[in-house]
C-alpha cells in the first residue's frame, strides 16, 4: 500500500460496488461521513477492506471501525438503518484493539434477515477523517469479489493548516466532533444561543487549543458540567450539521454527571442544576426573546404620544397580543416539553402536565385565591402559573422518576396507558399542593426582593450589577439569571434586574465596536462588526469571546461602561417590561399598562448612551491598538461552584 500510488481499499464482501452518492442512506450519499463507496452484497461474509487496528465496534454490531497505519479511519457500516435491528443478523468475528489484515474476515450479516425487514443491505465502506487525510478518493464501480482492490484513497502530502481557513457547517461540525474526543466520547449535545453544550464522557480527550484556534470558533469552555464550544450567531446551523453527523444524539438525554470529580457535593449540585437549568431553557429562549419583542412593538403602537395607533380593545391588538402572550402564558408546557426531553422521559406526559397547571378553570382560581381544601388552620389554594419556571422544572425531574419506577413494577402490556395516568394523576398533584405553591412563593419573593433592592439601592446596585453582569456571561452562569428575570416579569410584570442587564450587553457591543473601527486589521474589522450587532442585538458572546477577553482591556473597558450605565438606570428607577435586551429591545421599556409613562424609556436611551460612549472612550484610548498582542482566553474554573 504505497502513499504514491494511494492506499488501496478493499471490496468488504463479494458483490457490486457502487459510486457513495448512488446509496440510499443521504448522511453518507452526501459525504457526510466522509470519501468512500458503497457494495450491494451477494453473500454475507464481510472482510476487512484494510490492514489495520479495530477501533470501534457498534454495540448494534452493524458497524465497524479500523484504522490503519496511516492513520486513516475506516468505517465499515453493514446495511443501511440497520442499528435498529439491534444486532440481530451480524455475527462479530473481531475485538476492540484486534490487529487485522485485509482480506481477513470481520463479521457476518443475514442478508435474509435484513431484507425481511425491508432494509437495504449496502455496505459503506467510508474514511471517516477524509477532510483532514484525504486529498481524493476513486472507486471503480461494477462486479468485485470480496477482498479484491476496488479503490484508493490519496493522501494529503503534509499537514495542512486549516484553523484560518473559513469551513463549511458540515467540515466544522466534523472539526469539532473529532477535537472533543471523536463520536464515542460524546454522551450528548444542545445548544443555546451562542454555544454547543457536550456533555462528554472524558473532557481530557477534547482538545482545547485545536478548538480555539480554528476560525469559525470563538472559544471553549468547561462549565455547568458541559464541554461549550462557542460559536456565536451561527450555532444553530453549526448544530445541526453536528446533529446530521451524529443523529442519534438529537434527542438524547443529558446524563447525570454526578460523577466523583473531586469536588465538594455543594459544587457538583450547582453544576448540576445550572446545567439542567440550560437545558431546558435554551430552546425557548427564542421564542420568549421574540414574544417580548412583539408586546413591546405593542406598547410602542399604543403611546398617546403617538396618536395611539392602535386602540388595546381593538381586534388587530387583542389577536396580535395572543400570539405575543401564548409563549408567556403557556411557558410551563414549553419548559416541561423542553426539560423532558433532556431528562430522556416522556416529553409529551411532561407537557400535558404544564397544561394541567395552566388550565383556563385552574388559573381562574389561582388568580381568585380559591381553595382546594383545608388541613386544620391550612388552606391549600390555587395559584396561578402561568409565565411560571421553576415549578414545571421540578415537576419535569419528578415525572422522570415516576416513569422510571412505573417501568421496572409494571408489565409492559400496561405501560402504555398507566405509565401516562399514573404520572399526570401523581405528579399534577404533588405540583398543585406541593411543590407548585412552596416554589412560587420562594421564586416570587426572590424575585420581589430583587427589584426592590435594585429599586431602593438606586445607582448603587445599578453599577455594580452591571459592572459584574458579563462576569456570569463568561462562565455561562447568566443561564441562572434567565429564569430569574422570567419569574420577575411574570410576578411583577417588570424587571429592574433586566434594565441593567440591557446596559452590560450595549456597552459590550460598543467595546468591539471601537476595535473594529480603530483597527486595521481586516480579519478584526470583520469579526468587530459583526461581534458589534450582535450585541446590540442582546447577544454578547461573539464579541465577549471573539475580541474582548482576547484583548482583557476591551473586557474590563465595555465593563466600566456598562457599570456606568446601571448606575444611570438605577438612579432613574428605570425597568423593563418585557425579556429582549440590547438595543433592539428598546420597546420593552414602554409600560403597557401606562403607555404615558415614558421615564424608563427615558432611562434606557440615556444608559445606553452613557453605556455607550464611556465603553467606546475607554477602549478607543486605553483599551485597544493594533500592536498589542493577542492574548491567550482567559482560563475557566471547571465547574460554576468554584468560581
Amino acid at each position: 500500500m504505497s502513499i504514491d500510488k494511494g492506499t488501496a481499499l478493499l471490496a468488504p464482501a463479494n458483490g457490486r460496488v457502487i459510486a457513495l452518492n448512488k446509496t440510499s442512506d443521504t448522511v453518507f450519499s452526501k459525504g457526510t461521513m466522509g470519501q468512500g463507496f458503497g457494495l450491494i452484497p451477494s453473500d454475507g461474509h464481510v472482510v476487512a477492506p484494510v490492514s489495520g487496528t479495530i477501533s470501534m465496534i457498534a454495540d448494534t454490531k452493524h458497524a465497524i471501525g479500523i484504522t490503519d497505519k496511516d492513520g486513516l479511519e475506516i468505517l465499515v457500516h453493514m446495511g443501511v438503518d440497520t442499528v435498529g435491528l439491534k444486532g440481530k443478523p451480524f455475527t462479530i468475528a473481531i475485538k476492540n484493539g484486534q490487529k487485522v489484515k485485509a482480506g481477513e474476515p470481520i463479521a457476518t450479516m443475514d442478508l435474509n434477515f435484513i431484507k425481511e425487514k425491508k432494509l437495504d443491505t449496502t455496505i459503506m465502506v467510508v474514511i471517516t477523517n477524509s477532510h483532514e487525510k484525504v486529498d481524493g478518493l476513486d472507486a471503480t464501480e461494477g462486479e468485485a469479489k470480496a477482498g479484491t482492490v476496488v479503490a484508493h484513497a490519496y493522501l494529503k502530502t503534509g499537514k495542512e493548516d486549516t484553523s484560518d481557513k473559513k469551513l463549511s457547517y458540515d467540515d466544522l461540525a466534523t472539526f469539532i466532533i473529532k477535537n472533543v474526543g471523536g463520536k464515542k466520547n460524546i454522551k450528548s449535545v444542545i445548544h443555546c444561543i451562542t454555544r454547543l453544550r457536550f456533555y462528554l464522557k472524558d473532557e481530557s480527550k477534547a482538545n482545547d487549543e485545536a478548538l480555539k484556534n480554528q476560525r469559525g470558533i470563538l472559544d471553549v469552555m468547561h462549565a455547568s458540567g458541559q464541554y461549550q464550544v462557542v460559536i456565536g450567531n451561527e450555532v444553530a446551523n453549526v448544530y445541526d450539521a453536528v446533529i446530521k453527523q451524529l443523529p442519534e444524539l438529537s434527542d438524547a438525554p443529558v446524563e447525570d454527571n454526578n460523577q466523583n470529580d473531586g469536588k465538594n457535593p455543594v459544587s457538583r449540585a450547582f453544576n448540576n442544576l445550572i446545567g439542567f437549568i440550560t437545558g431546558s431553557m435554551s430552546p425557548v429562549i427564542g421564542v420568549i426573546a421574540a414574544s417580548g419583542i412583539i408586546k413591546g412593538i405593542l406598547a410602542l403602537l399604543t403611546l398617546p404620544q403617538l396618536g395611539s395607533l392602535l386602540n388595546v380593545k381593538s381586534v388587530p391588538y387583542i389577536t396580535i397580543s395572543a400570539m405575543a402572550d401564548s409563549a408567556f402564558f403557556f411557558l410551563p408546557i414549553w419548559v416541561g416539553f423542553s426539560a423532558a426531553k433532556r431528562l430522556g422521559s416522556d416529553p409529551i406526559i411532561t407537557a400535558v402536565i404544564g397544561g394541567v397547571i395552566t388550565y383556563p378553570q385552574l388559573v381562574t382560581w389561582g388568580k381568585a385565591g380559591k381553595v382546594m381544601f383545608s388541613l386544620g388552620s391550612l388552606n391549600f389554594q390555587f395559584l396561578n402559573y402561568t409565565y411560571s419556571i421553576f415549578p414545571m422544572i421540578l415537576a419535569a425531574w419528578l415525572a422522570m422518576k415516576c416513569e422510571k419506577w412505573l417501568k421496572k413494577i409494571l408489565p409492559s402490556y400496561l405501560q402504555m396507558i398507566f405509565i401516562p395516568l399514573i404520572t399526570i394523576l401523581v405528579v399534577s398533584t404533588i405540583t398543585l399542593v406541593i411543590t407548585g405553591p412552596v416554589i412560587q412563593g420562594i421564586a416570587n419573593a426572590i424575585a420581589v426582593f430583587i427589584n426592590w433592592l435594585v429599586s431602593s439601592s438606586g445607582w448603587i446596585g445599578g453599577f455594580i450589577i452591571g459592572g459584574l453582569y458579563q462576569v456570569l456571561v463568561i462562565f455561562g452562569l447568566h443561564w441562572g439569571v434567565v429564569p430569574l428575570v422570567a419569574q420577575q416579569i411574570a410576578g411583577t410584570g417588570q424587571s429592574a434586574l433586566n434594565a441593567i442587564i440591557c446596559s452590560t450587553m450595549v456597552a459590550q457591543g460598543a467595546a468591539v465596536l471601537a476595535v473594529a473601527i480603530k483597527s486595521k486589521k481586516a480579519d478584526m474589522k470583520e469579526l468587530g462588526f459583526a461581534a458589534t450587532i450582535s450585541a446590540f442585538c442582546g447577544v454578547t458572546e461573539p464579541a465577549i469571546y471573539g475580541i474582548n477577553l482576547r484583548y482583557r482591556r476591551v473586557f474590563v473597558s465595555g465593563s466600566i461602561g456598562a457599570a456606568f450605565g446601571g448606575l444611570v438606570t438605577g438612579l432613574m428607577h428605570g425597568t423593563m417590561y418585557g425579556f429582549t435586551g440590547g438595543l433592539i429591545g428598546f420597546s420593552s421599556f414602554f409600560n403597557p399598562k401606562n403607555p404615558g409613562d415614558l421615564n424608563s424609556f427615558y432611562a434606557f436611551l440615556l444608559a445606553s448612551a452613557v453605556s455607550i460612549i464611556v465603553a467606546f472612550a475607554i477602549t478607543w484610548f486605553w483599551g485597544y491598538n493594533d500592536n498589542m498582542i493577542k492574548g491567550s482566553k482567559v482560563e475557566k474554573a471547571k465547574r460554576p461552584g468554584t468560581i
